[in-house]
């Protein structure tokens, strides 16, 4: 098992929700995250931003994370259709990161790995 965790545009969270749904996945963490990397951010004329209404100078852009768990055969056909739909050849599409999941255990039943999910 996989967990991918995908920082993308919010615009294009339902086209991700969509893919999801396709492979059957079983569930997904979102987060609404203020983040900056190449992009380093927007800059308003004065160069100065606004934060939950605090000034600074610290460029962040919203974006939202998705964090799902999914079987190892799903994790290249997942990337690749958030690559197509998330893509616009400028900076700040987004990332996906990829970590290794050793177990997962649903609460409720007490299933383990795959089944769980």
């Amino acid at each position: 098992m996989k967990e991918l965790v995908m920082i993308i545009r919010p615009e294009k969270l339902e086209e991700i929700k969509k893919i999801l749904d396709d492979i059957h996945c079983g569930g997904m963490t979102l987060s609404t995250v203020m983040g900056c990397g190449t992009q380093k951010g927007a800059v308003t004329e004065d160069g100065v931003n606004e934060i939950k209404g605090f000034k600074t100078t610290i460029n962040l852009l919203p974006k939202i994370r998705v964090e799902v768990v999914v079987e190892d055969k799903d994790v290249e056909p997942v990337i690749m259709k958030v690559r197509e739909v998330c893509a616009t050849n400028h900076v700040g599409d987004g990332k996906i990161f990829v970590r290794n999941i050793e177990e997962a255990v649903r609460i409720r039943t007490g299933e383990r790995g795959t089944k769980a999910l």
